[in-house]
């Protein structure tokens, strides 16, 4: 009987099995806790008198009554409801002189208590700041590992906001944009509330506040991809390697762990690919006004004469201004003039202001805007008495401006600026060049008969060129389009040509008919794994073409000098219908239509990475960068100008022509290339392989042993030679 009063006891006094139990029926074991929490105070107070001479035995008490108190916390609320008040209030007072452990069970007790917060804004110690923040992103983390938790999110959010746009001269909002920005990086948070937070600490009047602001902007999502490519450039588990060594090494304990944990990774990689993408937006479009947004920066930091900003910080606000008028379209003409006073080489990282000028122009911008700054880019920077990197600088500033906007080009200055490509320097030739080309493409008929090229000319003589006007957009269609309606033109005409038809235009029932069907796709056809897909069922799908449709140039080369009305008048009905596909307006795409437009794409995307495609691609092409988002540098403002005399070495001339270049491979033998295939592989050597490479002292005795042969016994190793 005593022994079974002892071992009660014993259970009573482990509060690891009273936590349990009070998890299971607070009600019941309420008594049992408040004697707990009882001599957790006697504990406290005991250490609130002498912190630095507390006894082990004393802390290891208060440190296992607290991490106990808090776990059961939410069980008898009223009971404890001065209990985060004094974690916080003994973390404030003798941060200092805490035991690191006790520290560490203090600060984890308030993770659980949600109450970190506020001890990370008043603290003074560096140390207990730097915890406190690790340890408040580790627990948002963990509450959204396996499924968003909106109310939380919604909770931290709606503080940092606050902690914002409350004091906007304090430094405290600091820790809402670090917060935010590691927590955008890390996908947690997506959404338009934390670019909101953001958007209000860029228009805070504390210096380090707005910079982070800014800098978030500027690069929050180049980090969030640069995380994305990270976690998804893992390096992957070869199970076929391991099986094989699991058979062939010796079994024990520690490979059939390192078994398990590379299936257990497979399967969990396995489950990422079948979930759904997410639709992570760039923080520019998830602004709720950048209108409003940049005319308020603008007007802060940038025009208000009592900014406090220097002028490396102001460069990064103009930067942020001039992506969010570029990206949106947005007209704030006043931001241009802004300019005036920076275009000059004298001015310290001219190249920056050069680039986000040109950022900032585009399609709805008024040309006599624009015209002023290219007039003043062009006088201070490009002239006979102004370096080679310099004008070179101020070339390519101007043919991205004007690839933006050509209509803020005149006749005059263009004429002049095309002349340097007669220059001595190369960076000086190829920005020439450069702004030559472009505007073959957009404004040849501002350009002089020699300088058009064989392209503009017959274009322009044959009235397919169309004049461009401001504020015209290019109706949209979908992207390859063409491309799909080229193969299918293709393979009708050889189908036909089988059957032993001429290659003609199909009728409209043999259309409907090859659409009949092409709307169920095989799972495998559509699989991403790499291969051909096979579609058999469209490849009649037309729409017949009419006699007008065909190119104006080749019928004025076959019939001759027509009338000015007659040779003006098609050319304009080819430019008006140009950019409609017919596939596109009469026909409605299938499954196995979107599937093959998906192939041609990757094949187009392909061959255009070549070197031969890249010198036929034209200079509008080049010039414009393949996504919106992506930024105008300073680097793509200097260009060429580092090839300028005396700027670069031979080595680096070479290296920079040899980057887009595929690396040639060292030559090896057939036999080395088959060995590094097996070892890619995870296969073995052969045993002759093994042999060769054996020590020496181990062969040694087989040597031996050859010498001793008998003379029979060496006729049976010759025959077997003769033999094999």
């Amino acid at each position: 009987m005593k022994r079974k009063i002892g071992a009660l006891e014993k259970i009573d006094a482990d509060l690891a099995n009273l936590q349990h139990k009070i998890k299971r029926d607070p009600a019941s074991y309420r008594d049992d806790f408040l004697k707990q929490y009882t001599q957790y105070e006697s504990h406290r107070e005991i250490f609130l008198q002498a912190p630095s001479s507390s006894t082990a035995t004393g802390i290891i008490s208060i440190r296992d009554l607290i991490e106990f108190i808090s776990h059961v916390a939410d069980c008898y609320p009223d009971d404890i409801a001065q209990f985060p008040e004094q974690l916080i209030h003994i973390l404030n007072l003798h941060h200092a002189d805490l035991e690191s452990e006790l520290r560490e069970k203090i600060v984890g007790s308030l993770v659980l208590l949600h109450t970190l917060f506020p001890i990370l804004l008043s603290t003074p110690s560096k140390s207990l700041r730097t915890l406190l923040y690790q340890k408040i992103i580790s627990d948002l983390r963990t509450s959204n590992a396996n499924a968003t938790n909106h109310r939380l999110n919604r909770t931290i959010q709606t503080v940092l906001y606050t902690l914002v746009s409350s004091d906007r001269e304090s430094s405290k909002g600091l820790w809402a944009v670090k917060i935010t920005r590691e927590l955008w990086k890390r996908q947690i948070w997506t959404d338009s509330k934390a670019v909101e937070i953001m958007k209000e600490a860029t228009l805070s009047d504390n210096e380090k506040v707005i910079i982070g602001g800014v800098r978030f902007f500027l690069g929050g999502d180049k980090e969030r991809e640069e995380v994305e490519d990270g976690s998804s450039g893992e390096e992957t588990v070869d199970m076929g390697k391991l099986k094989h060594q699991m058979g062939i090494n010796k079994k024990s304990k520690k490979n059939t762990r390192v078994m398990d944990h590379a299936v257990a990774t497979i399967k969990k990689k396995e489950r990422k690919k079948k979930q759904p993408h997410p639709l992570n937006f760039s923080a520019f479009h998830l602004l709720h006004d950048p209108q409003g947004f940049a005319e308020s920066l603008f007007s802060k930091h940038l025009q208000n004469s009592k900014s406090k900003l220097r002028l490396e910080q102001k460069l990064l606000v103009l930067q942020l201004v001039s992506r969010l008028i570029g990206l949106h379209k947005l007209t704030i003409l006043s931001f241009y003039s802004y300019f005036l006073k920076y275009l000059t080489p004298r001015q310290p990282l001219f190249t920056s202001f050069l680039a986000s000028l040109a950022q900032a122009s585009h399609s709805l911008v008024p040309p006599d805007v624009l015209e002023p700054l290219i007039q003043k880019i062009a006088n201070e920077f490009v002239s006979e008495a102004s370096a080679a990197e310099v004008a070179s600088a101020g070339l390519n500033a101007i043919r991205e401006i004007c690839v933006r906007q050509p209509l803020a080009m005149n006749d005059t200055l263009l004429q002049d600026l095309i002349m340097y490509r007669k220059s001595k320097d190369k960076g000086v030739v190829m920005a020439a060049k450069g702004l030559l080309g472009l505007f073959r493409e957009v404004g040849a008929d501002m350009l002089k008969k020699r300088d058009r090229g064989k392209t503009a000319t017959m274009e322009l003589k044959s009235g397919e060129r169309k004049e461009q006007r401001f504020g015209e957009e290019v109706a949209g269609e979908i992207e390859g389009i063409e491309l799909l309606e080229q193969w299918k033109e293709e393979q009708r005409q050889r189908k036909r040509l089988e059957m032993g038809l001429p290659a003609e235009t199909a009728s409209e029932e043999e259309m409907e008919e090859e659409d009949a069907g092409d709307w169920e796709v095989d799972e495998d056809e559509t699989d991403d794994s790499g291969g051909w897909i096979n579609v058999e069922s469209d490849e009649e799908i037309n729409i017949p073409d009419s006699e007008d449709d065909k190119p104006a140039a080749k019928k004025a080369k076959l019939e001759g000098p027509l009338d000015d009305k007659e040779t003006a008048s098609p050319p304009k009905e080819d430019v008006a219908t140009k950019p409609l596909s017919h596939l596109a307006t009469t026909r409605i795409l299938t499954p196995a239509d979107h599937a093959k437009l998906a192939e041609l794409r990757l094949a187009a995307s392909l061959s255009s990475q070549l070197p031969s495609s890249r010198k036929k691609r034209s200079t509008a092409q080049q010039a414009v960068p393949r996504h919106q988002d992506d930024p105008l540098t300073a680097e793509s403002i200097e260009g060429l100008a580092r090839l300028s005399r005396g700027k670069a070495s031979k080595a680096e001339k070479v290296a920079l022509a040899q980057s887009g270049k595929p690396t040639e491979q060292t030559h090896q033998s057939l036999q080395a290339k088959r060995q590094e295939r097996k070892q890619q592989q995870g296969k073995s050597t052969t045993n002759r392989e093994k042999a060769r490479k054996k020590n020496f002292m181990m062969t040694l005795g087989k040597a031996k042993g050859k010498q001793k042969r008998s003379l029979v016994e060496r006729g049976k190793v010759l025959k077997q030679h003769v033999e094999r």
